[in-house]
C-alpha cells in the first residue's frame, strides 16, 4: 500500500515546516508549495529537505494552486500559505483579500474537482472574532472582525463551512491564536524581544524599544509582554528595565477584552494536551537566537 500524500501550502514558514518534520516522521509523501526556487536556502526545512516534494510557483497567480493540487492528488492538504502580519493589512486591503480568501475559495475548487476524498485544513485565525469579542474566545463566538486581515479570514472560514455541508467535502478551519517557536518571523513581538535579549547579551544592541506591555498573548491562559520581556532577559541574565524603553508613539489602544482562546474541545475531542509551558517556549527561543547572535558575532 502506498504512503498517504500529504500537501502543505507555505511548508517552509513556521507552522509548515514544523508539520513537515512531523507529518515525515509519520511516514506520509509530503508535497509542499515554495514561493522560492526549491533550491533556494530555506533553512527551516533543512532536517527533512531530502524527503520532501517541493513544487515552486507563485499561489496568487490564478490556477498555479489547482495545477498543483490537480498533479498532486493528495490524501490530506494543509494551506497555511497566506499574508500573516495583521498591521499591513490596512495598506494592501485587494492583496489581503486576495491572498487569503479568493486563494482558500480557490482551494476548495481545486478540491471539488480533483480530490474530493481529501482532508483538508484551512489556517483561520483569532482575528475573525475583533477585539471586543467575549473572553476566552472559542468555535462559537461572535465575529466581529476589525482589520482587513480578520475580514478576509472570516470570510475564508466561512467560505469553509458552506463548502464543508454543500458539497459533503471534509474541510476544517483551525482558529490560530498567537502560537511562537524559533522559527517565528522576526517581524513578530515575541522574536523581536527573544532576539534583542540575544543581541543585547553579546553587546550587539544595546536597547529594545516596545509598545505597550501590558498587551496581552494567548496560549490558553493570557501572557503579557511584560512577562515575556522578563523572561527572556532573565534568560541572558539581564535586567531588562536597563535596555527596555516603551515608546508612547508605539502604544495601541488596548483591547475591551484579552484575546484568549478556550482550547476546550481539542482537549475533550483530539485528545490534545500542551507539552511546552510558556516558560520554556520562551527559553527555546532565546536558545535559538543566542545561536544566531553568536554567528553575527563570530562571523
Amino acid at each position: 500500500m502506498s504512503a498517504r500524500r500529504a500537501l502543505i501550502t507555505g511548508i517552509s514558514g513556521q507552522d509548515g515546516s514544523y508539520l513537515a518534520e512531523l507529518l515525515c516522521a509519520e511516514g506520509l509523501e509530503v508535497h509542499g508549495t515554495l514561493r522560492e526556487a526549491a533550491d533556494a536556502a530555506t533553512p527551516n526545512l533543512d532536517a527533512v529537505r531530502g524527503s520532501l516534494h517541493l513544487h515552486e510557483g507563485d499561489l496568487l497567480e490564478r490556477g498555479t494552486l489547482r495545477a498543483i493540487v490537480e498533479a498532486t492528488a493528495p490524501d490530506e492538504i494543509y494551506h497555511l500559505a497566506a499574508p500573516t502580519f495583521v498591521p499591513d493589512s490596512w495598506l494592501a486591503l485587494g492583496d489581503t483579500l486576495h491572498g487569503i480568501a479568493a486563494l482558500t475559495g480557490e482551494l476548495i475548487d481545486a478540491v471539488r474537482d480533483h480530490a474530493p476524498r481529501a482532508r483538508v485544513v484551512v489556517a483561520s485565525s483569532r482575528e475573525i472574532f475583533g477585539p471586543s469579542a467575549p473572553s476566552p474566545q472559542r468555535e462559537d463566538t461572535p465575529c466581529a472582525p476589525a482589520s482587513p486581515y480578520g475580514v478576509a479570514k472570516l470570510a475564508a472560514h466561512q467560505a469553509v463551512g458552506l463548502a464543508r455541508a454543500h458539497d459533503a467535502l471534509h474541510l476544517s478551519s483551525a482558529i490560530l491564536f498567537n502560537h511562537e517557536s524559533p522559527r517565528r518571523d522576526p517581524s513578530f513581538i515575541t522574536r523581536k524581544v527573544t532576539a534583542a535579549a540575544a543581541a543585547i547579551s553579546l553587546g550587539l544592541e544595546h536597547e529594545l524599544v516596545l509598545g505597550d506591555t501590558a498587551a496581552v498573548l494567548a496560549s490558553g491562559v493570557g501572557h503579557t509582554v511584560a512577562e515575556l520581556v522578563e523572561l527572556a532577559f532573565a534568560r541572558v541574565g539581564l535586567n531588562p528595565q536597563r535596555h527596555v524603553r516603551v515608546d508612547p508613539a508605539l502604544v495601541r489602544p488596548p483591547e475591551p477584552q484579552p484575546a484568549i482562546g478556550d482550547p476546550v474541545h481539542a482537549r475533550e475531542r483530539l485528545g490534545w494536551r500542551a507539552q511546552t509551558t510558556f516558560e520554556q517556549l520562551i527559553d527555546q527561543m532565546v536558545e535559538a537566537d543566542l545561536a544566531l547572535a553568536r554567528a553575527r558575532k563570530n562571523g
